[in-house]
């Protein structure tokens, strides 16, 4: 069993209409279009959204590979969401040789992963180069106060503003040729604001 902190997604501990556990899958079903080929799940957490992309999309996508930093969490992974064409391997995305470990992809996921990390420039950029040429990011962030305020989330080191999220992707050292902005509340994105309504996530395709 693996320990709920309450920042994790584990599916067998969540009810079916629990706004967290709808909100991250969500994520996952929005990313499905994008995804093809080669597959990184990075941060991929208890695995859940690993295997659902490489089950959903099975005549599109060829592999799929889970990395979360924590062991445990790889190992609850590869025992709870199994599936022929899914590796999980223990992994830091700040590493600077990641890419030489499990090569570049043609789709890479990173949901809610900046805001765990000490620098998000350093991280955009391991990202980057995890993305083949003509490759799919598609990354998510909270919004916040900033990376230079402090954050009530004892699991995050800052919360990005959105300025600083659409600055961070589309900043010239990361080669995106296209880079696209959503906006989430619930289960919806939607590339505009509507009034009246709260987005506190902010979802990024970026394509090389």
């Amino acid at each position: 069993m693996l320990e709920d902190t309450g920042e994790r997604v584990i599916p067998e501990y969540m009810k079916e209409d629990n706004a967290m556990w709808l909100e991250h899958l969500a994520r996952y079903h929005f990313a499905m279009p994008y995804a093809r080929d080669r597959l990184l799940d990075i941060a991929c957490g208890s695995g859940y959204g690993t295997k659902l992309m490489a089950k959903r999309r099975k005549r599109e996508v060829t592999e799929a590979v889970g990395v979360d930093v924590d062991s445990e969490t790889i190992e609850y992974a590869r025992g709870a969401f199994y599936h022929p064409h899914v590796a999980y391997n223990q992994g830091d995305l700040l590493d600077p040789s990641l890419p030489e470990k499990i090569g570049t992809f043609d789709t890479v996921l990173s949901f809610e992963t900046l805001e765990h990390v000490p620098d998000d420039y350093a991280a955009m950029k391991r990202l980057s180069n995890l993305v083949t040429p003509g490759g799919t990011l598609v990354l998510s962030t909270p919004f916040g106060a900033g990376r230079n305020e402090p954050c009530s989330s004892p699991f995050h080191y800052f919360q990005l503003t959105e300025e600083e999220f659409r600055e961070l992707c589309r900043n010239k050292a990361f080669a995106f040729k296209e880079v696209t902005f959503y906006y989430q509340n619930g289960v919806s994105f939607e590339p505009f604001k509507r009034n009246g309504l709260h987005y506190p996530i902010g979802i990024a395709v970026c394509r090389k």
